[in-house]
């Protein structure tokens, strides 16, 4: 069996609001509420859901970005987040950003850019740094004369791979993906998804890997965890997810997946609402209020992620029933 590398329960992140006179009553944006789930070593896990289900709050808060309300993340056994993370923890988990424009310092040079963490974390001499770099580089696709030059003078897809470049340079074991290829042409994504899977080989890496495009995630992942405000719906293989999707929400998003068959009748699953919102998510099933098959059992009280075939978990009381018979 798998060892774990990353195990994750009951997982909330809270971000606090003041409202009303004088700003004195206190409220809180549950942008993640209660997520559990665990990443095997050597695998690419798969994160999806509609824009703000939580998918980029739980990634930055398993590298540290953020720092949870309540619950546990492990890392390789050790507890990470009670406390202030060391040197050592902190190297171990990187993340590549979803905007190659934005994430990277216009003032640096692509060789200092690289360089920097290699600097700030290790002790190898100029020397060493400036092979290392060089060698990044090469492995990302990059030219090595151009470890001179400035970020504004690269395409997007060059720019996403210095940054591929960057959260490498310390040999993470675990690398937090971002919605790495959202902002690149169609080309560019499948240079790199393809780079990254030759990486993880290479490197032998772990991927948690966020996005909302379900086509990309099965490109890459191996294992898929459906969100939807804050909360994880259904956790499988990307195969059984496909083949067999249990959960309502994820039967609505693969049924919305873009066919390149202009023959095909499409019928997508129209959901009814709004998504709710966190500051004032519904009680019981967070699904509730846009899901066919709700009771109000659903309405009453939030179903647990349980398994409901090997591998294959849903928090879905309509699932449960239906696998009693």
């Amino acid at each position: 069996m798998a060892k774990t590398l990353l195990s994750i329960r009951d997982l909330k992140v809270y971000y606090p609001v003041k409202r009303g006179f004088l700003s004195l009553q206190k409220q809180y944006v549950k942008a993640v509420d209660g997520v559990s789930f665990d990443v095997y070593e050597g695998e690419a896990f798969g994160i999806v859901g509609e824009s703000g289900c939580g998918k980029s709050t739980t990634g930055h808060t398993i590298v540290g970005l953020l720092q949870p309300y309540s619950g546990e993340i492990r890392f390789e056994g050790e507890v990470i987040s009670d406390k202030k993370r060391t040197a050592d923890q902190a190297v171990k988990s990187q993340i590549i950003f979803q905007e190659p424009y934005t994430s990277l310092d216009p003032r640096f040079t692509v060789g200092n850019l690289i360089a920097e963490p290699l600097k700030v974390n290790t002790k190898l001499t100029k020397a060493q740094i400036t092979e290392k770099v060089k060698q990044l580089m090469k492995d990302v696709g990059l030219n090595e004369t151009q470890i001179t030059k400035y970020p504004h003078e690269f395409s997007g897809g060059q720019r996403q791979r210095i940054g591929v470049a960057r959260a490498l340079a310390l040999e993470p074991k675990l690398i937090v993906c971002d919605e790495p290829v959202s902002a690149l042409d169609v080309s560019i994504q499948a240079q790199i998804l393809n780079l990254m899977q030759e990486l993880q080989r290479k490197y032998n890496l772990t991927y948690v890997f966020i996005s909302h495009n379900l086509s990309v995630v099965y490109h890459l992942c191996d294992r898929i965890a459906v969100m939807y405000l804050g909360n994880v719906v259904e956790i499988s293989t990307k195969r059984e997810l496909f083949d067999h999707p249990a959960h309502p929400y994820t039967q609505a998003l693969l049924n919305a997946i873009p066919v390149p068959d202009p023959d095909r009748v499409m019928n997508p699953t129209v959901l009814s609402g709004d998504v709710p919102s966190p500051l004032n998510p519904p009680s019981g099933c967070c699904f509730h209020t846009r899901c066919p098959y709700a009771t109000d059992e659903c309405r009453a009280s939030k179903p647990a992620l349980r398994e409901i075939g090997e591998g294959h978990l849903a928090a879905c009381h309509y699932c449960e029933k239906l696998q009693k018979g």
